[in-house]
């Protein structure tokens, strides 16, 4: 199979899934989460020949990398500030969708680094060594970077105390 078909095969079973991943990194916004998945599938491409074995750690540490760039180029052009912190549970499917409304907000306002290990953590149940190899960085980073983002959350009313780092 030549190198542009397994690419396209690639996007095609694994493209919904990294754009899932993208719109949480980017804490919800659908158009920049689609900006960042083209631009890395774009710099994986120029590549493709070269990768071995399973592509997808490649093309996620990719994105996630042009998601923090990125992130660290605007992070002063957004900040989004409560009033008082949201209700803990929700007591329906409108709450819900207020409450998951709420905590993406709130994931934007973490660092992109922290945004990155909770994303890859707890949505996508990657191991913390997993990450670590992902984001180019120890395992003991990528738990104190659980650990800061968990304890803002926590401050902000989205994480019980008996929450841990622990999955």
């Amino acid at each position: 199979m030549s190198d542009e078909h397994a690419f396209e095969d690639f996007v095609v079973a694994r493209g919904s899934a990294l754009l899932r991943t993208a719109v949480l990194l980017c804490a919800g916004s659908r158009h920049d989460a689609e900006d960042a998945v083209q631009t890395a599938l774009e710099k994986a491409y120029r590549h493709w020949g070269r990768v071995e074995g399973d592509p997808e750690p490649y093309v996620r540490r990719i994105l996630v990398n042009v998601i923090i760039s990125r992130a660290r180029r605007w992070k002063v052009l957004r900040e989004v500030h409560m009033a008082h912190p949201p209700e803990p549970l929700a007591s329906s499917a409108e709450d819900g969708v207020v409450l998951r409304d709420l905590l993406i907000r709130e994931l934007h306002r973490l660092p992109p680094r922290q945004r990155a290990v909770l994303v890859l953590r707890y949505w996508e149940d990657l191991s913390e060594l997993q990450i670590a190899t992902l984001l180019g960085c120890s395992a003991g980073t990528v738990k104190s970077q659980a650990s800061k983002a968990l304890a803002r959350l926590r401050n902000a009313g989205f994480v019980s105390a008996g929450v841990s780092n622990e999955h």
